[in-house]
Formats: structure tokens, C-alpha cells, sequence
């Protein structure tokens, strides 16, 4: 989620649903140590329950990014074991690390040792000419023994070699009955779901078989599904549905406006530019009449100097909210909470 989920997107998002778990971008461990940790670790207070993703293979410098950390009460401190770019990989951490999975168990001791909340991985079920159904239960078990609090598994091979990132994200094939299996095998610890969820209804089916869902482009190119989040979650039965359409349906997008206006406001006070708020909230309102001019004034008109919070304002207006999304567009979805997680 580099340059998608930082604290503009988590801000935003945050308004949308109040239990989703927000996750940063990936920040790696020597940037903390060596680099500017205010801005780089810094959040709003309204952007809890929130979990810092951390990149790195050295359990010693971990460990440090960890005790830093600590100073910005974060609820969560999430190992990326899953990134498959070049760029990652060049650093010898993220998807390529599940080769290594003893290193893994020992970066997740040394960051337990130190940690004051929850540390937890997010994984993939195998990377290359690997075997999933033998390496991941091996991958679990050494790092739930060496003090993980969850796994979040997303349910694709990495291909290392030959496929960019988002071809990663879609042409391996996704294999969610490995990851059910895994929760069965392990049932007293925390797995969650990532890859290839798209909405509320596929999100209520993994929650039958596993205890979280992790929505990443879903959540971010259709920010409104965040909406029925929470109604979801508010309880279980078969009408958790109706309660989510029903809360999309009643969702106060004027205060929603006027809060995002005010945030942009203090961003720009602190020296920012609106677009950096605003480029996040463009796939707010997909399918709903005026959507189109929405995303237009939030993607170009945004970028230009003197412009203000006002915008926001002038590409709201250009919705038709009452109308709601039109016969056949995306529904309310669950985002990466208890547990659906943006």
C-alpha cells in the first residue's frame, strides 16, 4: 500500500468506517531508525484503530523500529512478508523473506520482546516453485511460535521473478481453501483473509471460515463500501447484509464533507496541498449520477494553485447523493474489521 494508505487515505477511511483496522504504508525499519520518524510515523488521533506495517529482515533493527514506534501508539504492529516488488526485494525483506522463514520467527521474537501491542505478519501462501500446502503450515507454525499474534494470509503464490506488482496481485492464482485449512489447524490464533475480495457479500463468507478481511484496492478504488461496514460487523445472523445497505443508505455525507473540508483545511495550514487529501477520496462515489464530474474536479481541478478546501465542497455538489448509486454498481463492502481491515 505504498503511496495509497497514508494519513490523508487513513483519515478519510476513518470516516467512513469507525472499527475497520487501518494499516499504513510499508515503512521500513532502517527509515525509522535513520530517517525522519515524525513524519514518517505521525497520525491523527481520529485514525485509530490503526496498525503500522514494517519492512525489514534484520531482527535487531525491527526490534529498534519497534521501541521507537512505541512513542506514537499505534495498536498494531503488522511484518510485511508479502511485498513482491523489485524494490523490495533489492532490500532482501518482504515476499521473498517467506524462503526464509526461520528469519521471519526471528524478527517476530525480537519485535515481541520489545513490543507493547500486538505484533502480527502479513504473508503470501508461497512465493515461486514453491508448494504452498507444504511451506505455509511450516511458515506458521515458526511464527506463531515465536510470539505472532495473527497472520494475515493473502491467498496468492508471489512470483518474485517475471510478474510486476499488480500482476502479482492478479494472475497467481487465489487458493482461499488453503487458508480456511490453515485457520482449522490453528484455531486458536487470529487468520485473516487478503486477495481478490471485492465486497461485503464475498467479505461476510470469509468471516464464516476465518476471523478478518483485508481489503486493499477494493476499499481504495471504492471508498463508499466502508460505509456498511460497521453494521455489518454490529452483530451475526443472515440480515447482516440489510444492515449494511441500510447503514450505506443513512450515511450522513454532508458531515462526511464537512469533515473532510475541515481536515484539508489544517493540512494546508501545515503546509500541504489539498490534492494530497483529495486524490484519495476520487472513488468515493462510484455509480452514483455525477460521479464522473466528481472525480474530475478532485483530479484536476485539485492540483491547482490557491485552491481550497472549497473544492470539496463544489465536487459534492455535483453528486446526486440522493438519488444513491444507480441499479447494478457496487454495494457496500467490507474494509482492511473483527474484523475487516483497510
Amino acid at each position: 500500500m505504498i503511496d495509497w494508505t497514508d494519513r490523508y487515505c487513513r483519515f478519510f477511511h476513518r470516516q467512513l468506517s469507525a472499527r475497520a483496522l487501518l494499516f499504513t504504508e510499508m515503512v521500513v525499519a532502517d527509515a525509522i531508525i535513520h530517517g525522519p520518524r515524525e513524519r514518517l510515523l505521525a497520525h491523527h488521533p481520529a485514525e485509530h484503530p490503526v496498525a503500522l506495517q514494517l519492512g525489514g529482515s534484520d531482527p535487531a533493527k525491527l526490534a529498534e523500529a519497534v521501541r521507537i514506534a512505541a512513542d506514537f501508539a499505534y495498536d498494531e504492529i503488522n511484518l510485511n512478508v508479502g511485498c513482491p516488488s523489485d524494490r523490495v526485494q533489492s532490500g532482501t525483506f518482504g515476499a521473498c523473506l517467506m524462503k526464509t522463514p526461520e528469519l521471519v520467527a526471528a524478527c517476530v521474537s525480537a519485535m515481541k520482546r520489545v513490543a507493547t501491542v500486538p505484533v502480527t505478519v502479513k504473508c503470501r501462501i508461497g512465493v515461486d516453485d514453491q508448494a504452498p500446502e507444504v511451506v505455509l503450515p511450516d511458515f506458521l507454525a515458526r511464527v506463531i511460535a515465536a510470539g505472532a499474534d495473527a497472520v494475515w494470509i493473502h491467498a496468492r503464490k508471489a512470483w518474485l521473478q517475471g510478474l510486476s506488482p499488480r500482476e502479482n496481485r492478479e494472475i497467481p492464482p487465489l487458493d482461499y481453501d488453503l487458508v480456511q485449512a490453515m485457520k482449522r489447524e490453528n484455531p486458536h490464533v487470529f487468520i485473516g483473509i487478503n486477495g481478490g475480495i471485492q465486497d461485503l457479500s464475498q467479505a461476510l463468507h470469509h468471516l464464516n471460515h476465518v476471523d478478518g478481511v483485508m481489503l486493499g484496492r477494493a476499499a481504495y478504488q471504492n471508498a463508499g463500501l466502508l460505509t456498511g461496514v460497521d453494521a455489518a460487523l454490529a452483530g451475526t445472523g443472515p440480515d447482516a447484509l440489510a444492515r449494511a445497505a441500510d447503514a450505506s443508505a443513512a450515511f450522513d455525507w454532508m458531515a462526511l464533507r464537512d469533515a473532510m473540508m475541515a481536515y484539508a483545511d489544517t493540512v494546508i495550514a501545515g503546509g500541504g496541498r489539498l490534492n494530497h487529501v483529495t486524490r484519495h477520496m476520487v472513488g468515493l462515489f462510484q455509480g452514483f449520477a455525477g460521479a464522473r464530474r466528481y472525480r474530475q474536479l478532485l483530479s484536476s481541478e485539485a492540483t491547482k494553485p490557491g485552491v481550497g478546501p472549497g473544492l470539496i465542497a463544489e465536487a459534492f455538489a455535483a453528486v446526486d447523493i440522493a438519488g444513491g448509486p444507480r441499479l447494478g454498481s457496487s454495494g457496500p463492502a467490507a474494509g482492511e474489521g473483527q474484523r475487516a481491515a483497510s
